[in-house]
């Protein structure tokens, strides 16, 4: 499982400093920013609107992957080869696409690909890889029957 967690936080802040060495060569000037701005618009507007599309299907479905029943089941049977498999999807999502949307930026200096890349870097913290975390995603829901507060029910006759 040791494993496993590194490889998932090894790509987790690779991610994260590949995105902010692309911020730090547009910033300095070493590449020229907006070199596609203005040149076609309809181009622009496609590119927008697919990373657009993109980045909203695959922030909830990053997010909620482990709870579908099919990843689930398969975290609870094969464990660490299911939580390396599952857990680099999960980060290939967001991380894939916060660098596409930090390059797109500068590329095209539309704010909406720097509005995209932020929401995704503040989604990133939600599946960290901590070893906590990966041992909660393949251990079994413990089911709280004997917790449950029955509940009082009234059986009013006429």
């Amino acid at each position: 499982m040791k494993q496993v967690k590194n490889t998932l936080t090894c790509l987790f802040w690779s991610a994260l400093a590949l995105a902010v060495v692309i911020a730090v060569v547009y910033e300095t000037g070493m590449l020229e920013s907006g070199a596609l701005a203005g040149l076609s618009a309809n181009g622009e507007f496609i590119v927008t609107t697919m990373m657009e599309l993109l980045t909203l299907a695959s922030v909830p479905l990053a997010l909620k992957l482990f709870r579908f029943k099919k990843v689930h089941n398969d975290l609870m049977t094969r464990k660490a080869d299911a939580l390396r498999s599952w857990g680099l999807l999960r980060l290939g999502l967001l991380t894939v696409l916060l660098i596409a949307n930090t390059l797109l930026y500068y590329i095209y200096m539309n704010t909406a690909f720097g509005y995209m890349a932020i929401i995704l870097l503040i989604c990133l913290p939600f599946v960290y890889p901590s070893m906590d975390r990966c041992l909660t995603e393949t251990e079994e829901d413990i089911v709280e029957s004997e917790t449950e507060v029955p509940t009082e029910t009234e059986d009013v006759k006429e």
